[in-house]
């Protein structure tokens, strides 16, 4: 019993971790390697990790946004945020779900799916969009990911 609850542990913890801002996928991936899972299996854990959060981004991050604009403790940190996500996703605007595709599946800091949601909802680009391109992307740098964890548990 204890070995299932320790195994259930380690897989809650890397999908938790994909689940977050800033960590997200590229994080979630070595550390569940690290953890002594195989590289595929925290693969899985990751993406399934870091898709979970994107609907619920997708349709609450403009109110909250909108809402934290509007209050004087957190409007700076609201515009700078925004700002930097439309300085990183520019292509975003220009190729729409195929842009934010590419976005999301680059394995780069603050490229992942919280900055792609925001780049989805600041480009207006519809959920039935938006969502099958972040699943997409986020699977790609999940498989990007697999190789290098991959190669790295073999050398």
């Amino acid at each position: 019993m204890e070995h299932i609850l320790e195994l259930l542990t380690r897989e809650m913890m890397v999908i938790i971790i994909a689940a977050m801002p800033l960590m997200e996928l590229r994080g979630a991936i070595p550390i569940g390697v690290s953890l002594g899972m195989h590289p595929l299996h925290a693969t899985i854990l990751g993406i399934l990790g870091s898709i979970t959060p994107v609907p619920i981004l997708l349709i609450y991050l403009k109110p909250i946004f909108q809402y934290l604009r509007g209050t004087k403790l957190f409007r700076k940190l609201v515009d700078r945020t925004v700002q930097r996500t439309l300085n990183k996703s520019s292509k975003v605007k220009k190729y729409s779900a195929l842009g934010l595709m590419i976005f999301v599946a680059l394995p780069l800091p603050t490229t992942g799916v919280w900055s792609g949601c925001l780049a989805a909802i600041l480009f207006n680009i519809p959920f039935k969009q938006a969502f099958p391109a972040i699943v997409i992307g986020t699977t790609l740098a999940g498989c990007i990911m697999f190789v290098l964890s991959f190669l790295a548990i073999s050398i």
